[in-house]
């Protein structure tokens, strides 16, 4: 079994590193250069720390706002093929939009990567939301959730039996009509794994049947203990075992009047409100990835975290708030700071023992054993 997918400690990953500005809708100058020199120290930190992933953000134009937020993106596939070549231990996801990558070439890219990270690679499914970006791209949105869907899922059915066939196939489908395909080279230990995040019914259909985590916001933990648990009921039901991911934002000082000035000061103060609605406004129109009733209560979350858990306060109040994640049930959680690579060996150096000494995450010498 692959590294990423044994152990039953939380998980801890970064998000949006690729991205302008990461996951923080600010306008202060301290805020994410999503710089390839950036991403790599801040992956080989990652790595030595033993931090389990790194997951991107497949974006192709901004949201507007003064700073127009995301409108500078590394590209996925190449972003991680690039972090698993310069890394030993951790695994990068690739993001992958269906609609705008065709199937036997995400086949054929995520195997290369996986050959050059030695197992390492994952691939994030997206089956598709952003109204602009399909537009910037000359393609249409359906308007249902059933048809998104269904083009999905025949797409990762395709990607899935060029990862186990031996000879050349035929494909007839709905979407697809493909002569003599074969995918080799194949992924080096089975499937990679694999995330998608879902908050519609046809949403959590296809992440239950086929992913092996399944990203939802923490938003109200007493709704994400029934939220969670009926997930994995869900997935049970058809034999399977889904992990229940979530997105947090990190705010970690000596003291909680530090932590709580300094992101009122870059969150709240300085906020790019005309992106953050612009981002509000799309997630109405569009995805269900939040829960309807809730979006128009997180504008505040929104501009410090895209909407992630909030972890604000001293190296106890953060592990006690990634406690209380893994309370709800949650399987582990992506972590974005205003400068990942300024404020994580902090975090480092103060959070993850005190996760160690709680039980959450294993010591980080049993982790490198683990994976080498």
């Amino acid at each position: 079994m692959r590294a990423f997918l044994s152990g039953d400690h939380f998980k801890l990953g970064t998000f949006s590193t690729n991205c302008s500005s990461g996951m923080t809708v600010t306008k202060v100058d301290q805020r994410w250069d999503n710089s390839w020199e950036n991403n790599l120290r801040l992956g080989r930190m990652l790595d030595d720390a033993g931090i389990d992933f790194m997951l991107p953000i497949a974006r192709w134009i901004g949201y507007g706002g003064e700073t127009d937020f995301h409108h500078n993106v590394l590209e996925t596939m190449t972003w991680a093929t690039a972090l698993v070549a310069s890394t030993r231990r951790i695994t990068v996801f690739a993001t992958m939009h269906a609609a705008a990558n065709h199937p036997v070439v995400v086949a054929k890219q995520i195997a290369t990567a996986d050959h050059v990270g030695r197992g390492r690679i994952g691939l994030n499914i997206v089956a598709g939301w952003n109204r602009p970006e399909y537009e910037a791209l000359g393609l249409t949105l359906p308007d249902d959730h059933e048809t998104r869907y269904a083009y999905a899922q025949e797409w990762f059915d395709v990607i899935q039996k060029l990862w186990t066939s031996t000879e050349r196939f035929d494909w007839e489908g709905r979407f697809f009509n493909l002569k003599g395909v074969l995918g080799a080279p194949r992924p080096v230990d089975g499937r990679p794994p694999i995330f998608n995040a879902a908050g519609s019914g046809q949403g959590r259909v296809f992440a239950t049947d086929n992913a092996d985590f399944l990203f939802t916001p923490a938003i109200d933990l007493e709704r994400s203990v029934d939220e969670v648990r009926e997930i994995r009921e869900q997935a049970a039901a058809k034999g399977r075992k889904v992990g229940v991911l979530t997105f947090s934002h990190v705010c970690c000082r000596p003291t909680e009047a530090e932590a709580r000035d300094y992101h009122e000061w870059y969150a709240s103060q300085n906020a790019d409100w005309e992106a953050v609605d612009n981002l509000i406004a799309l997630q109405f129109a569009n995805a269900q990835s939040f829960p309807h009733d809730l979006l128009a209560l997180i504008r505040d979350r929104m501009a410090a975290g895209h909407g992630g858990y909030p972890l604000i306060g001293t190296p106890d109040q953060v592990a006690d708030g990634i406690e209380r994640l893994a309370a709800a049930g949650f399987a582990g959680s992506t972590l974005s700071f205003l400068d990942y690579a300024e404020e994580f060996p902090y975090f480092r150096d103060e959070v993850l023992p005190r996760l160690v000494a709680r039980g959450l995450r294993p010591e980080p010498e049993a982790e490198v054993q683990a994976a080498e």
